[in-house]
């Protein structure tokens, strides 16, 4: 009863201008500072919940189901751990809602009722930490049933996208030679800032040719460097990095589809196109290596199931074969951080010096100059001392 009284006397409570779309990082672009973000995205991604986050919102407004159950997605928690207020609504026409508030209109909630200005749009659930945690714990269950499907995804897929890559790759053009050079893909995965950061001084020092995809570019152009290629279907990359001198490889369907090439059109930028099966990432590496790459250092990309799930993918059968075509070219950001990032301690520095001091004198020592001239030496400070 005392509860019930609180919640009462301090309701759940939230007003400003909401932002809609349906596609999360198209929406991304448009919010403002203190906006409340409208979004439609099933299973919220962590890399979702970061530009969100990074775009300051008031708080989200998810009109799908932000864990749906079948895997624990970890955008949720990111967000209300970022103090992000986090809602669930139902509403009885998704569209309409999200056409009303994609230019912006002042929203209300009061408890769990969602209002737009005097009109009604639906009810809202709160999703604090404690119901996230539980909402996760609960798709745990449903983690191994999701595996097995992936894995079937992804054997399945291995099969039909093989010959892909058994045959010869398309042939591109490229001023730009990777040949016998270090090539690092950067993508906008969880960990990209971090990855960058950890690595800024590999890259200063051996200049690897920098390949962004989509969003990566933004990426390498935010850490403070400019992309030699840019690689992707170009939904997610600013203009900005796309004006930015940069070699254009826009990733086709397998049938020459090309939905982004329009948009580089309209903006009077040449480009190659590489129709291929599978994700972006996996375009960029495939170039790497067909153009002679030395070695191939991968930033932010999808490496295990929740990576893939989160970015709406059921299998990577394409990762899988365009990593076994590559061998052991490929390496992790992380690793290379450990190899060529890491900081010798002042004792470690002390210890090598001393040490590199010890042949030195012996081979001092063993000249008999060098023994005359410290004996003299040694007379000299004994009558100074006297």
């Amino acid at each position: 009863m005392k509860f019930a009284n609180a919640r009462r006397q301090n309701p759940r409570q939230l007003a400003g201008t909401a932002r809609a779309d349906r596609r999360t990082k198209v929406l991304v672009k448009r919010l403002q500072p203190g906006d409340i973000a409208v979004l439609h995205h099933t299973d919220l991604d962590e890399v979702a919940a970061d530009a969100l986050i990074k775009a300051r919102v008031r708080a989200v407004i998810n009109t799908a189901p932000s864990i749906s159950g079948r895997y624990p997605n970890l955008g949720p928690l990111k967000l209300v751990r970022a103090g992000v207020p986090l809602l669930d609504a139902q509403v009885p026409d998704v569209p309409d809602v999200l056409s009303a508030l994609e230019e912006g209109g002042r929203v209300q909630v009061q408890e769990n009722l969602w209002l737009l200005e005097e009109q009604v749009l639906g009810s809202v659930d709160w999703l604090d930490e404690e119901a996230v945690l539980a909402q996760m714990a609960r798709s745990m269950k449903n983690l191994r049933a999701e595996l097995e499907q992936f894995v079937e995804n992804t054997l399945t897929f291995a099969n039909l996208e093989k010959t892909f890559f058994l045959n010869e790759l398309p042939q591109l053009s490229l001023r730009l030679s990777m040949q016998d050079r270090h090539v690092l893909v950067v993508v906008r995965g969880p960990t990209y800032r971090d990855d960058l950061r950890a690595i800024a001084s590999y890259i200063q020092d051996v200049r690897p040719v920098l390949i962004g995809v989509d969003g990566g570019a933004d990426a390498l152009m935010q850490a403070g460097f400019r992309p030699d290629l840019i690689v992707g279907d170009m939904d997610s990359v600013s203009d900005e990095a796309l004006a930015s001198g940069a070699e254009l490889i826009v990733h086709a369907y397998p049938d020459g589809r090309a939905p982004g090439l329009s948009r580089l059109e309209d903006l009077g930028l040449q480009s190659h196109l590489y129709p291929a099966p599978g994700t972006s990432e996996d375009v960029a590496m495939l170039l790497a290596h067909e153009h002679g790459a030395e070695l191939i250092v991968a930033v932010g990309t999808h490496s295990n199931m929740i990576d893939f799930l989160e970015k709406g993918r059921r299998g990577m059968a394409s990762t899988v074969l365009t990593r076994m075509r590559i061998g052991n070219k490929l390496v992790d950001a992380k690793g290379v951080s450990l190899l060529y990032g890491s900081k010798v301690g002042w004792r470690a520095a002390l210890v090598v010096a001393g040490a590199a001091m010890v042949p030195m004198a012996v081979l001092l020592w063993l000249n008999t100059s060098t023994r005359v001239f410290l004996h003299q030496l040694v007379l000299n400070l004994k009558l100074l001392w006297s």
